[in-house]
C-alpha cells in the first residue's frame, strides 16, 4: 500500500513473508496467547524487514483478546459425550483449524437446568468467539443466543436452525438427506416404512420428519402413525424403541432411523429376541459413523459431513475475529452455510442380506 510516496506494509504481506496466517501475525505482534518461538521469530523478522506496525486501534483491541475459541457442549451426566460420532468429528474439525490459526480451544459445558448466559464468556474474556453445539429450540436458548447477536459477539450455531431468527449458522440439509433415505427404501420395494426419530426440540429432527413425510407423499404412500417412534439419539433409546417395533414387524417392511447409534440399539434388540435377519425390515440410518460399516448387517446410512462443518465454522469465526482486529466490527455479512448429506447404501437395505 502506498501513501504520499511512502510504502506501508500490510499484515497480509507480513504473513506471506513469514509463511504464517494473518491471525498468527496479529497474535505475535500483540502478545496474545502462547506461540512457538520459531514462529514468533519469523513474524518479528518479517515485520521488521517490511516496517510493519499495527494501528493503535488494532493493538488496543487485540490486547483484550483471550486467544481462545470456545465451544459450548451440552452437559449430560454419565453420558459418553466424546464417544458420540457427531461430537468427536465436529470437535476434530474445529480443532484442526484452531491449531492452524494459533488459537486454543476452550470447551464450555452447559446444563439444561441452568439459565444460559453465553455473554458472560465474552465479558470475562474467556473467549474471542463461540461455537454452539447441541442446542435445542427452547425459549431460554433462543433468548441467550439473541443476546449474543444483539451485543455483536462473534458466534455460530452449528447443526441447529432456529426458525424465524437470523442467527449465523452452519447446518446440513437434513430434510433432503432424509428424503433420499426414504426414497431409497421405496425403490427397494418397501410400502410400509417406519421412522425412529430424535426429539423435535432439535431442528434436525424436525427436518428429518419433514423429509420422511415428503418422500412418502411423493411415493404415493400414507404415513402410518403407529410406525412413528421416538428416541434420544442414544443406543439405549433405540433398543427400547425396538420393543414397540417388534409387534409391527410382520407388516413394517422398511425402517428409517435418525442416527446410527439408535439403529445399532434396534439391531441389538432384534438379535436378543432371536428374530431371523431375513425378517428384519430394510433399514437406513443416519450420520454414517464408523460403526455403520461393522454392524450385522452393515448399515445403509446418510453420511453427514460433521468434520467439514467443524472446519467451516471455526475458519469463518476466526476470520471474523482476525478482521475485527483491523475494523472493530462484527458480522457485516451474516454467515449462512447449508451443506449436503449423501446416502451410502449397504446390506441393511439393498436386498443382499442372506
Amino acid at each position: 500500500m502506498e501513501m504520499s510516496g511512502f510504502t506501508i506494509a500490510t499484515r497480509k504481506e507480513v504473513a506471506e513473508l513469514a509463511g504464517v496466517s494473518e491471525a498468527t501475525v496479529s497474535r505475535v505482534l500483540n502478545g496474545v496467547g502462547p506461540m512457538k518461538e520459531e514462529t514468533r521469530a519469523k513474524v518479528l523478522f518479517a515485520a521488521g524487514k517490511l516496517g510493519y506496525v499495527p494501528s493503535a486501534l488494532a493493538r488496543s483491541f487485540a490486547k483484550n483478546r483471550s486467544g481462545n475459541l470456545g465451544v459450548v457442549l451440552p452437559y449430560i451426566p454419565k453420558a459418553r459425550l466424546f464417544s458420540s460420532y457427531y461430537f468427536s468429528e465436529m470437535l476434530s474439525g474445529i480443532g484442526s483449524i484452531v491449531r492452524e490459526h494459533g488459537y486454543d480451544l476452550l470447551l464450555l459445558f452447559r446444563s439444561e437446568q441452568e439459565q444460559q448466559e453465553y455473554e458472560s464468556f465474552f465479558r470475562a474474556q474467556k473467549v474471542d468467539a463461540l461455537i454452539i453445539l447441541g442446542s435445542r429450540d427452547e425459549p431460554g436458548e433462543r433468548e441467550a443466543i439473541r443476546k449474543l447477536q444483539d451485543a455483536k459477539y462473534p458466534f455460530l450455531v452449528v447443526n441447529q436452525h432456529f426458525e424465524g431468527e437470523s442467527f449465523p449458522e452452519v447446518d446440513v440439509d437434513h430434510e433432503e438427506g432424509s428424503r433420499q433415505a426414504v426414497n431409497h427404501l421405496i425403490r427397494q420395494g418397501c410400502n410400509r416404512i417406519g421412522f425412529l426419530n430424535g426429539p423435535l426440540s432439535y431442528s434436525n429432527s424436525v427436518d428429518r420428519l419433514s423429509g420422511y413425510q415428503k418422500a412418502l407423499e411423493q411415493g404415493g404412500h400414507d404415513l402410518t402413525p403407529t410406525y412413528l417412534f421416538e428416541g434420544n439419539f442414544s443406543r439405549r433409546s433405540g433398543y427400547e424403541a425396538a420393543e414397540k417395533m417388534i409387534e409391527h414387524l410382520t407388516e413394517m417392511d422398511g425402517l428409517f432411523v435418525a442416527n446410527d447409534r439408535m439403529a445399532i440399539g434396534v439391531l441389538q434388540k432384534f438379535r436378543e429376541q432371536h428374530i431371523p435377519e431375513v425378517n428384519y425390515p430394510k433399514i437406513v440410518a443416519y450420520d454414517d459413523s464408523d460403526a455403520a460399516e461393522i454392524t450385522v448387517p452393515p448399515l445403509s446410512s446418510v453420511r453427514v459431513p460433521f468434520y467439514e462443518m467443524g472446519t467451516i465454522a471455526a475458519r469463518k469465526l476466526l476470520q471474523i475475529c482476525d478482521d475485527a482486529v483491523q475494523t472493530n466490527k462484527w458480522f457485516d455479512d451474516p454467515v449462512r452455510e447449508l451443506l449436503q448429506a449423501e446416502l451410502i447404501v449397504r446390506a441393511s437395505s439393498d436386498g443382499t442380506r442372506v
